[in-house]
């Protein structure tokens, strides 16, 4: 089934600012290798028969680019981001108010949240990460309000601060992931609701190799996560390998560059 896309253009994107370990100021950025990089991205998905909506970027928010952290929408009803950092604070209103020009319900988030940076849905359930950036209440706070049960993950590593990060759905019932990412507890969670999980090496993750995004059949993904393509190809999936070396930089790959916008179901 064609997926729905939001992405954000890096038509301001710099590394101005070290909110997670990615991030080196001194070092700075392309932004027009990241423009190149990020069209790749917007390409892939329309040639995979997906469709790609675009939000306008905002001057001197740097990492609006990173549009999963945006907001979290599941069943047509948009649940708004609260942004953890004064830096990216902005943010949340202006994907909240592209939303409701829209017509979509939507909720001005109460707790921190950074939509699907840390929280990612498969057919079920909603998998909630915590630990650096997003409130547990706002688990809560996103089960009473998308009627979905919201299953909490707690991060340990400050390098995958995200969900997003450290797992992404194969599918609406599978998932890969890098368990050291986690918690012992949230580890032992995993296990048993995913038994046939893929399981990223360090090398892999290091790479941001499960920033990735799956539509069930093919896995847009990090070009350097080698190991992680090779295990995907052997599940059978169709890979996808994408270059966004400038946006990594920033701690972002082709997930953080992709909110899903789902509709009614």
């Amino acid at each position: 089934m064609p997926k729905h896309f939001l992405m954000c253009r890096p038509d301001y994107f710099t590394v101005e600012y070290a909110i997670n370990p990615w991030m080196h100021p001194e070092a700075g950025a392309d932004r027009d290798v990241a423009v190149r990089q990020w069209e790749g991205l917007k390409a892939a998905y329309e040639e995979l028969g997906h469709q790609v909506s675009l939000i306008d970027p905002i001057e001197g928010l740097p990492d609006m680019v990173f549009a999963a952290n945006g907001a979290l929408v599941v069943g047509g009803r948009v649940y708004g981001a609260r942004f953890a950092y004064p830096q990216r604070g902005p943010e949340g209103p202006a994907y909240l108010r592209w939303f409701t020009e829209r017509g979509y319900p939507a909720l001005e988030a109460e707790h921190v949240n950074e939509g699907e940076g840390d929280f990612l849905t498969l057919d079920e359930v909603v998998l909630a990460g915590t630990g650096f950036r997003t409130d547990v209440a706002a688990h809560q706070e996103a089960q009473e309000y998308l009627g979905r049960p919201v299953i909490s993950l707690t991060l340990v590593d400050p390098r995958f601060y995200h969900l997003d990060t450290a797992l992404f759905p194969l599918d609406g019932r599978n998932v890969a992931y890098y368990p050291e990412a986690f918690s012992a507890g949230s580890q032992a969670v995993l296990r048993r609701m995913f038994p046939d999980a893929v399981l990223a090496t360090a090398e892999d993750a290091e790479v941001l190799g499960l920033n990735a995004v799956s539509d069930g059949t093919n896995v847009v993904i990090n070009a350097e996560a080698s190991n992680l393509q090779l295990e995907l190809k052997r599940r059978g999936y169709e890979v996808i390998p994408i270059q966004l070396s400038e946006l990594r930089k920033a701690g972002g790959g082709p997930k953080c560059c992709t909110l899903e916008i789902r509709g009614e179901n």
